[in-house]
């Protein structure tokens, strides 16, 4: 086994994961919700050629984000439902809910497996507050979606995916860097108590 760490994301991380969803939107609003599915299919196979390329790996959620939106994009198209590429968030969020709160319960912070890399030094008590966080948080983000797709028409419901439901994400995830650096974020911290 290789002792090389995989390349760091970085900002191309957030243009992987973000750009293809700004391409729907975008191609939307051009030329219409089928359209716009194609768009979103063909950007999330830009993503994986652009991670393999520039960063030598492909991550867990870019393939499985990759899987959904191919696969709900084809029924959304084949159907002419654009529901079917509603339910595409729910279900990532709801997965990721899920596998966090799991792994959290039985000690295991899934999510130190996947961002281990961009946060060393973290503690082990830290990785499970911080993935039992986020598993609350998804599962929150998985009911906030079906409750926007009834509420909403499509249209807002886009608007609304892009420009509040992402922001709110990374709101959350700003409002942990206090707490990672007390525990152990970018150097030494003390070793948080086990309660």
């Amino acid at each position: 086994m290789s002792d090389v760490k995989p390349k760091s994301a970085g900002n191309l991380g957030l243009l992987l994961d973000y750009g293809p969803l700004i391409a729907f939107f975008i191609g939307y609003k051009i030329w219409g919700v089928f359209a716009g599915t194609g768009v979103f299919m063909a950007a999330m196979i830009v993503a994986l050629v652009v991670s393999k390329w520039k960063l030598g790996r492909i991550a867990p959620m870019l393939w499985i984000s990759a899987i959904l939106i191919i696969g709900f994009g084809a029924l959304t198209i084949w159907f002419h439902d654009p529901s079917f590429i509603q339910k595409k968030p729910t279900i990532i969020y709801a997965g990721l809910g899920v596998l966090l709160l799991g792994g959290a319960m039985l000690g295991k912070p899934l999510l130190k497996y996947v961002l281990e890399a961009g946060f060393e030094g973290l503690h082990q008590r830290a990785w499970l507050v911080l993935s039992r966080n986020w598993g609350l948080f998804f599962f929150a983000m998985a009911v906030l979606n079906e409750i926007l797709v009834r509420q909403l028409s499509f249209d807002t419901w886009l608007s609304v995916k892009v420009w509040a439901l992402i922001p709110l994400s990374m709101a959350f995830g700003i409002a942990h860097v206090p707490y990672m650096m007390k525990n152990g974020l970018g150097g030494e911290a003390e070793v948080p108590p086990a309660s």
